[in-house]
């Protein structure tokens, strides 16, 4: 729900701070998109890492101090790759480069991510693609819109007739894990019409809040690839849960978002 809190001596709304949440990621897109376009070269994964903490401490070198003004006492989640719930308080859950990998390899498909979580709820989140240009952003209880218009899922009620999208959830997964996505992407592909993989798992989210998609599933995962979508999809109406359809959170072994009208076959399909 929105509140109302102080930020230094300034009273600021929770919408007045998704907005200025949203300038300060869209700055932030600004600069990565100044380094996207050539790709990346890397022979060994020290390269690797070297290049994406480039990208996301150019990122963040704006991030940071821009959030750190707005909500001066909330504290940072360092690692974009941790998962479970965090300590009593508020939060930045942020991704600096969301799709870091497709920016290095100069795909189009990575985005910048900041959430406010308060006492383990998600309260607002920005979404920006830099290439596009697009920004989804979410506010508790007020919506999810797309460069100011209302966000709805989609109104289909069959699974069968539906475009369905799954990601992997984290590199150097357990086996067990990657065994369980093989098989629920077979099982996917004969239950619905279109079967998706690709990441980020924010961009797949933010096109099932759209109504684009009508289905993204994940295992495992963490906390910045799932609470900004997670918002999203929620106040676009959709239907958050684990793949068993219990409740989501961030202790959850799975992630589920949907629209209302397939939500149940969806479980049926992943619980396979």
């Amino acid at each position: 729900m929105s509140e109302t809190l102080q930020t230094a001596d300034v009273v600021i709304s929770d919408a007045e701070l998704l907005d200025q949440t949203e300038i300060a990621v869209r700055a932030a897109g600004a600069a990565l998109r100044e380094r996207f376009g050539e790709v990346v070269r890397y022979e060994s994964r020290e390269e690797l890492m070297g290049a994406l903490a480039a990208n996301d401490d150019t990122a963040l070198d704006i991030l940071r101090p821009c959030l750190t003004v707005l909500r001066p006492n909330a504290r940072w989640v360092e690692d974009e790759l941790d998962g479970g719930a965090l300590p009593p308080g508020e939060w930045w859950v942020v991704d600096p480069a969301e799709g870091n990998v497709n920016h290095l390899h100069a795909l189009p498909e990575w985005a910048v991510t900041a959430t406010l979580v308060r006492e383990n709820r998600p309260v607002l989140t920005v979404v920006h693609l830099p290439l596009s240009g697009e920004t989804y952003t979410a506010l508790a209880g007020a919506g999810a819109h797309l460069d100011g218009r209302a966000l709805h899922v989609s109104a289909t009620a069959d699974l069968a007739l539906g475009i369905v999208a799954t990601s992997q959830a984290r590199p150097d997964e357990n086996e067990e894990v990657v065994r369980r996505v093989g098989s629920s992407i077979t099982a996917m592909l004969f239950d619905a019409l279109v079967v998706r993989t690709a990441v980020p798992a924010t961009l797949h989210l933010a096109n099932v809040a759209a109504g684009r998609i009508d289905a993204f599933w994940q295992f495992a995962g963490a906390r910045a690839d799932l609470l900004p979508g997670a918002l999203l999809v929620t106040e676009a109406g959709g239907r958050i849960s684990d793949a068993e359809g219990r409740p989501w959170t961030p202790q959850s072994d799975s992630f589920l978002a949907a629209a209302p009208g397939i939500h149940t076959q969806a479980v049926a399909t992943l619980s396979h």
